[in-house]
């Protein structure tokens, strides 16, 4: 993923988004989910899911310098220290839909924290963005992905009930304007 380009984001990828998590107006995500399309002469698994920040989160929108990014949820979990190994990805932290991928500070002393928006395994995050806070707002999408999840084989059906398509998200973003 760190190395996707915005023509394989929009090509391969599904767009879903999660708006006002847990009731924060304007802070809403966007995972990118794979589809079953054979890349680079390989067929990936349609169940890796990419979490971004949406197009009109808070840190996106009036010039907000990002001043820290911080992976350490808590004092017993910090998700640099999630290892995984094997194709089974032994080691994976488990999320859930509201589990704190990281915090993200910003120049206005605003910090937001980043959750997950599904259900699964963390199978990386994206460590360019510690050295490189910008790459969050230049190129969310791409090389500013927050991390990557795969959700249960079982649940990958589902993973996207609760989650609005690019449309239904669009409207939401009408509506905000409107009122």
């Amino acid at each position: 993923p760190a190395r996707m380009e915005a023509r394989g984001a929009a090509r391969y990828f599904t767009r879903w988004y999660k708006a006002d998590v847990k009731g924060r107006p304007g802070e809403d995500f966007c995972v990118l989910q794979h589809s079953n399309r054979r890349h680079n002469n390989y067929v990936s698994c349609c169940r890796i899911c990419v979490i971004t920040l949406a197009e009109a989160h808070p840190l996106l929108q009036n010039g907000k310098t990002i001043t820290s990014i911080n992976y350490q949820i808590s004092a017993n979990c910090s998700r640099l220290q999630n290892k995984v190994s094997g194709k089974s990805k032994r080691g994976a932290q488990f999320l859930t839909e509201l589990a704190p991928l990281c915090r993200i500070s910003s120049s206005d002393g605003e910090e937001y924290t980043i959750y997950s928006c599904i259900r699964g395994r963390l199978i990386e995050v994206n460590e360019n963005i510690l050295s490189n806070p910008a790459l969050l707002q230049e190129k969310p999408s791409t090389e500013g992905y927050i991390a990557v999840v795969l959700p249960k084989f079982e649940e990958s059906k589902s993973v996207t009930q609760g989650l609005l398509t690019q449309n239904e998200y669009e409207e939401v973003l009408s509506k905000r304007l409107n009122s």
